[in-house]
């Protein structure tokens, strides 16, 4: 075996050094480049209207439930309304996409069959999130962020 020497140690230590500020700088990079960015462009004017939406969403009592197909590749949307039965929008759009990242967003067309709400999506294994902003037949707006989990 060696002698450990002065250098030896100093090597070790930029070395371990180098390693840690080396992730640290990589980490940083993916979490700024993969970052889809601002909710709203200000918090302040979106905040003023915000308690009357969630009032009159409220007073719609919609229940969403998503679901997804793997094997037919597709993602439902099922609407019910207080009285348990589908309803029936004037307006829908949703945000498809991975929470961390905004390179797999999608925006998919949804069709109405059978009192749900189906679109084709081809989705990989992982956490999704959709955003759904669903306007009703008087106007009222519906909006809702659920995670959606698709198994592998």
């Amino acid at each position: 075996m060696r002698e450990l020497t002065g250098r030896h140690v100093l090597m070790i230590t930029v070395s371990a050094f180098g390693l840690i500020i080396g992730v640290n700088l990589l980490m940083a990079y993916k979490a700024i480049s993969t970052f889809p960015g601002l909710e709203v462009q200000n918090s302040y004017v979106a905040s003023q209207t915000w308690d009357a939406e969630r009032a009159a969403q409220n007073a719609l009592n919609w229940r969403l439930a998503p679901a997804y197909d793997g094997a037919a590749r597709t993602l439902t949307l099922a609407f019910t309304g207080a009285d348990g039965l589908p309803v029936v929008l004037s307006d829908l759009k949703v945000l498809l996409g991975r929470p961390t990242e905004a390179r797999d967003d999608l925006n998919p067309d949804f069709v109405r069959q059978a009192g749900v709400y189906v679109a084709s999506a081809d989705l990989r294994p992982g956490k999704w999130m959709l955003h759904v902003e669903a306007t009703a037949k008087d106007g009222t707006l519906f909006r809702q962020r659920i995670d959606l989990f698709v198994k592998g």
